[in-house]
């Protein structure tokens, strides 16, 4: 049985969701080690984000064949906030007002209107 979703439309979000997990700790995981030299910090941190290209390259190289890179851009984006929203409740203990959820919702809305044909 076909269910029309190929390869190269859901491993690019599977791989744009790894990514940015690499990616958030990078930019925000050092935030719990502020005794840390901000050099060491730069360089742990650009350690990080090597896995997180060679994920989101090859996500975007595949998923460019199905998605356009407006369309691309956008679930990374999306992807952000979610892995962001939980990165900064578990990891950083900060809760998430009201306000910023209400935020993130209307991003996730603008980017829907990518998707319309």
């Amino acid at each position: 049985m076909n269910t029309g979703i190929s390869f190269a439309a859901v491993v690019p979000i599977g791989m744009l969701v790894l990514s940015n997990v690499f990616m958030t700790f990078a930019w925000y995981g050092h935030l719990n080690h502020k005794s840390a030299a901000l050099w060491v910090v730069v360089l742990a941190s650009w350690g990080i984000a090597f896995f997180e290209y060679c994920l989101a390259v090859p996500a975007n190289r595949i998923g460019h064949g199905v998605y356009s890179a407006a369309q691309l851009k956008t679930i990374q984006e999306v992807v952000t906030l979610v892995i962001f929203a939980g990165f900064s409740a578990v990891w950083l203990k900060e809760s998430l007002s009201l306000n910023t959820l209400v935020g993130f919702a209307l991003i996730a809305a603008g980017a829907a209107f990518v998707f319309r044909g």
